[in-house]
Order: structure tokens, then C-alpha cells, then sequence
């Protein structure tokens, strides 16, 4: 399962790159939240007793560029999310009103968005898409935008601090060739959750943090046996069972990671630059100091 998001993460990587290369507005002012495929699923959702054939061809066919980009790896097909809302018919039923909601909350999203243009001032400011899918991805990117899977909204509570992370990504300096290892990922995942929390002040998956603090040594150790290599499992998306760490553990070594770079540096501003400008991921860990006692 890992290699096929170890496929994944290398396409996002590419578009990445493409992503800022369209005009993107630079204003905070102008970011744009868009809800319209919210509205179309539940006109699909309300006629499944009542159409002969799969409502959601129409929701996919007639959604945005968000939505079409959200398919793969997530949506799969209109046959796909029709079987997963058949199973959790009533998990959906429960976010029924959210676009309304999300339509509140992005009044105070957006002053969040002049915070990361403070810190970034060279940052660019995407649509932001919110849709319904397979309840697999709270948020993503695509060379189009930042993307927001709203069944997955059980609070708008941290809203902020998801969707300022998709941004961060969106700013982020991929890999070239889409070559990643535990590393970088863990890197770059951190270092969106750690620009979020200096952004919104919200943290993370306070469980991994939690685990993390908690186990420091011995995942430390392991780290960097495997950082390296491109097997995720145990630190990235999914975990073995071997122990009882939360997923997402490689989330909390690359946010101390990027803290202990950020917190050496005298210049705050270009920290944060560098930090979403990484060239030399090996580099970076070496400067950052933070394993420096384990690797010797």
C-alpha cells in the first residue's frame, strides 16, 4: 500500500511545480473559498432512491476542477463513492449542513492567510475547494489549488490550521523528479505543521505529537535506520501493528525537525524561507541539529 502513495506523493510533487507556475494571486484578499460541489453531491445524494442510474456521474461530471483533481487515489469513480455511500450513509447525513458553516469560517480563515504572507511574503494564494469524497483525505493540492475533503470536517475547529497547511504545501519546493524518501516526507510534512502552528497556533495530530514526546529515543533511533528509504509504514499514512504508535509519527520528527532549524536561526523570516525552499534535505537535518546525538 505504501508504494502506491509513495505514487502518489511523486505525482503531487510534479504538479506541484506546475501549480506555481499559473498567476496565482499574491493578495490574501483575493483567496476564494469554493463550495459549489458540496451542493452538487447533495443533489446527487437526494435522488439515489430514485434514479435508475449512478446520480453521482452528474456530480463528478459537473464538478470543478478541485473535485476532478481530487478523483484519483481518493473518489476513484462515481461507482466508488456511491459503494462507500451506501455503507456510511448516515456519516454523511451528519455533515449535511456544512457548507453554510464553511461559509462562516472563512471570514476568520482568511486573516490567518495575511499572517502567512507575513512570514512568506512571496507566497501565492490558490482557490480553495471543499468536497465530498470516500472519507480517505481531510485536504490535499494540485497544481489547481488546495482541496479540502469536507465528510472528513467532523469540527470546523481546526479548519485553520488544515487549511493553512494544504497552503504551506502549495508554497513548499518539492523534491525534483519527484524522488522522495522518509526524510524529505517527513520534512515536509513537518514543516507544514510547524508554518501552521506559527500561523494559527493550532497544533498538529496532537496524538502523534503526544506518542512522539513520549518515545523520543527509541524513535529517533529508528528514524534514522529508515529515513533514507522510501518504506513509509510505522511513519507515514499507515502503520503495522508492531507497536501502539498512532499514524503519522514521521509528521511529528520532521515538525521537531524544522522547530530546531527555525529555533537556531536569527533571522525568523528567512528561516521560514529556507525552510520552504529546501534543496539539500541531508543538509537541512545536519543544520537543524536535532538527531545530531543519535547519529553520532
Amino acid at each position: 500500500m505504501y508504494k502506491t502513495i509513495i505514487s502518489l506523493f511523486t505525482v503531487l510533487s510534479l504538479t506541484k511545480v506546475v501549480g506555481q507556475e499559473k498567476n496565482f494571486p499574491k493578495n490574501p484578499q483575493e483567496v476564494i473559498f469554493k463550495t459549489s460541489d458540496i451542493q452538487n453531491f447533495w443533489k446527487a445524494f437526494d435522488t439515489i432512491e430514485n434514479s435508475d442510474v449512478n446520480p453521482f456521474e452528474t456530480y463528478i461530471k459537473n464538478g470543478t476542477i478541485g473535485l476532478q483533481d481530487f478523483i484519483p487515489y481518493r473518489i476513484i469513480s462515481a461507482d466508488s463513492l456511491l459503494t462507500m455511500v451506501d455503507r456510511r450513509r448516515l456519516d454523511y447525513e451528519k455533515i449535511r449542513g456544512i457548507k453554510v458553516k464553511i461559509k462562516e469560517e472563512e471570514k476568520k480563515i482568511k486573516p490567518y492567510f495575511y499572517a502567512l504572507k507575513y512570514w512568506y511574503p512571496d507566497a501565492v494564494f490558490p482557490p480553495v475547494y471543499f468536497v465530498i469524497g470516500r472519507f480517505n483525505s481531510s485536504g490535499t493540492r494540485s497544481q489547481d489549488g488546495l482541496i479540502i475533503g469536507a465528510e472528513k470536517l467532523k469540527s470546523l475547529d481546526h479548519l485553520p490550521g488544515l487549511v493553512i497547511h494544504e497552503s504551506v504545501h502549495f508554497q513548499q519546493k518539492w523534491p525534483k523528479g519527484g524522488e522522495t524518501n522518509l526524510l524529505q516526507l517527513s520534512i515536509l510534512e513537518g514543516a507544514a505543521d510547524f508554518i501552521a502552528e506559527l500561523v494559527t497556533g493550532q497544533k498538529g495530530n496532537k496524538e502523534a505529537i503526544n506518542y512522539g514526546n513520549e518515545h523520543k529515543e527509541k524513535l529517533c533511533y529508528e528514524f534514522i535506520e529508515k529515513m533514507n528509504g522510501n518504506d513509509m509504514q510505522d511513519w507515514l499514512y499507515e502503520t503495522s501493528g508492531k507497536d501502539d504508535r498512532p499514524n503519522d509519527i514521521g509528521y511529528w520528527i520532521g515538525y521537531e525537525i524544522v522547530k530546531a532549524y527555525f529555533d537556531k536561526a536569527e533571522n525568523k523570516k528567512l528561516a521560514v524561507k529556507h525552510i520552504l525552499n529546501i534543496k539539500d534535505f541531508d543538509k537541512f537535518l545536519k543544520e537543524s541539529g536535532y538527531l545530531e546525538k543519535y547519529i553520532g
